[in-house]
This record gives structure tokens, C-alpha cells and sequence, in this order.
């Protein structure tokens, strides 16, 4: 089972668990807007994990490291073997960044990509001013808010980032500029293998 945060987490989930299957399936998928669900839901987690691997992808935001939010919100839990909590430094958006080439097919080879990604305060929007910036008009369109909107982004920012992320985005890739994403993937392939072994 997959938990996140929104839909663009869930999209990044799932292309990790891909690349370790059959030995880990997603049989399910669970989010709501924002990280408030998973935390409150942690003891349904640990519960389930008790029955079958859970993935659980969350964003640090501005907590300081990500040993502060795992503590934080699993407070007197132990959480099972199964249940892997994994962390974005600071958003997944970090994740996507990291993957040069890939970045380059969604915003054009103009604009200078960060080479730390996990570094960066605030990747969204570092993201955002890259696309306002450099991107083909129909990215931007979609990216970017427009002028006097609301939302911090535009109305086809997940959309078109899930589509990327499904088709062109690789983790394999991502993780050489990502600490956090390495240490993710590691992890995953981690319980992949411990699964594996279990006889059916």
C-alpha cells in the first residue's frame, strides 16, 4: 500500500515501488491535500503494516531534519518492519529536480537547474520560477499561476508533473543529486528483498 500526501507524491511513490516489482505490488493507494492525514492516521499505518508492506511518502517542509518529523509523529509507536516512512527534503518537488535530463525535456536547456536539490529552501517554487522563466508556453500554462490567481500554482501544475513523472522522470538518475531520494530507494529495495524472501 501507498500513503501520501497529493497526487504528485502519490506519482513519485509509485514509479519507486515500480522499479522494485513483483516483489513489492501497490494493491492500494491512500491520500488526501496535505500531510495532517498521514499524521493523524499513524496508528492505522503501524496496524496495517502488520499485514502487508506500507510505503509512506511525506515532505519535510521546515522542519529541521527528518529524524525531527519521524519522531514527532510517531511519538510512543514502534513502527513494524513493513512500514517504510520515507521523507522529501525538503519537497518532493527536490526529487524531481535532481533529474537533470528529464527537467531539461519539461522546462528547455536554458535555465540553470540546482545541483544540490535537497539544499534548496523552497524547491516548489524554485521549480515555478523555472518554468515562469525558461519553459515552452504550454508547460508555463500549466505551471505557473496566472496573474491574480490564488493558488501558488497552475491549474495544470499536477497534471502535467504526474504525466513527466510517469514517463520521462528517472528515480535512477534523480538519486545521484538527491540524498533523500537515494536513501528512499535504498530503502525500498531493502524491503522488497526482506519480502521476497518471506515463503507465500
Amino acid at each position: 500500500m501507498v500513503a501520501t500526501e497529493d497526487e504528485l507524491s502519490e506519482a513519485v511513490a509509485l514509479r519507486l515501488a515500480a522499479e522494485v516489482q513483483p516483489a513489492l505490488t501497490v494493491t492500494q493507494t491512500l491520500r488526501r491535500q496535505g500531510f495532517g492525514y498521514l499524521r493523524s492516521k499513524m496508528a492505522s499505518w503501524c496496524q496495517l503494516a502488520q499485514q502487508q508492506p506500507v510505503f509512506l511518502l511525506t515532505d519535510l517542509d521546515r522542519l529541521a531534519c527528518p529524524a525531527t518529523l519521524l519522531t514527532q509523529w510517531l511519538g510512543a509507536l514502534t513502527p513494524p518492519p513493513n512500514l517504510l516512512m520515507r521523507v522529501a527534503v525538503r519537497e518532493v518537488e527536490s526529487w524531481l529536480l535532481a533529474d537533470h535530463l528529464a527537467m531539461q525535456q519539461l522546462l528547455g536547456e536554458k535555465g540553470k537547474l540546482p545541483p544540490a536539490p535537497d539544499s534548496l529552501d523552497d524547491p516548489k517554487q524554485t521549480l515555478l520560477t523555472l518554468a515562469k522563466k525558461y519553459a515552452p508556453r504550454d508547460v508555463r500554462l500549466d505551471l505557473v499561476q496566472s496573474t491574480g490567481a490564488m493558488a501558488c500554482q497552475g491549474i495544470g501544475y499536477n497534471a502535467r508533473l504526474v504525466d513527466w513523472v510517469r514517463t520521462v522522470w528517472q528515480p535512477a538518475q534523480a538519486a545521484t543529486r538527491s540524498p533523500s531520494l537515494h536513501k528512499a530507494r535504498c530503502r525500498l529495495q531493502e524491503l522488497a528483498a526482506r519480502c521476497a524472501s518471506i515463503p507465500p
